[in-house]
């Protein structure tokens, strides 16, 4: 099996590609949706994190309420680290549960903090997404529904785009069409996988 270590920062894109990549058969481990089952009540992560914020980060249900705690952690980065310590080993160890039990020819991690949280180590090859900073600003505004000054601290809280890049295997630009992505999609599956599909493979077995 290949695993690929899928990142890139907010509103870059990633997560279309995530799904350009499961339409060709690969099995998807979104690390981001895995940390809010994490944050789930009755949990151990759900316990410390208002232990650590208190009960105003919970919503009327005792749900952790991610933009209120967004709101702290977004402008205190001792905050942030605080969180992560919290919420990452729960999110590494069930990611790893899941790569064990894939049974696809090819894995993806689809994680923003892939590389922050050492998870690539447990993949073969790492892509990231990149975006034009105006184009995330955009998107966070306009599908996500955040104010102007939301989106750029958002933005600004997470490392540079250009890090990221740095210790890819392969970088996709995300800054054209649909089509220009999945044109490069396909050219990366093309060259890490093969010609064919994942799903074919599962199909032929």
């Amino acid at each position: 099996m290949l695993a690929i270590g899928l990142t890139g920062n907010i509103a870059t894109g990633k997560s279309t590609v995530a799904r350009m990549l499961a339409d060709k058969g690969a099995c998807v481990i979104d690390a981001d949706r895995l940390a809010h089952e994490s944050m789930r009540p009755g949990t151990p992560v759900h316990q410390r994190i208002i232990e650590r914020f208190g009960t105003g980060v919970c919503d009327a249900n005792g749900e952790i309420d991610r933009h209120a705690l967004g709101d702290i952690v977004f402008d205190d980065a001792w905050a942030l680290a605080d969180l992560e310590a919290i919420v990452h080993p729960c999110v590494v160890r069930e990611t790893r549960r899941r790569l064990a039990r894939c049974e696809a020819p090819v894995a993806v991690v689809e994680a923003i903090k892939l590389l922050e949280a050492e998870m690539h180590a447990d993949c073969d090859v790492v892509w990231v997404v990149t975006a034009p900073r105006d184009e995330q600003v955009a998107r966070l505004v306009h599908e996500r529904g955040m104010s102007l000054q939301e989106a750029e601290r958002r933005i600004d809280a997470q490392a540079p785009q250009e890090e990221k890049a740095a210790r890819a295997d392969l970088v996709i630009e995300n800054s054209a069409t649909l089509d220009d992505l999945h044109g490069q999609v396909q050219a990366g599956w093309i060259r890490f996988v093969g010609e064919q599909d994942a799903q074919e493979e599962t199909t032929a077995k």
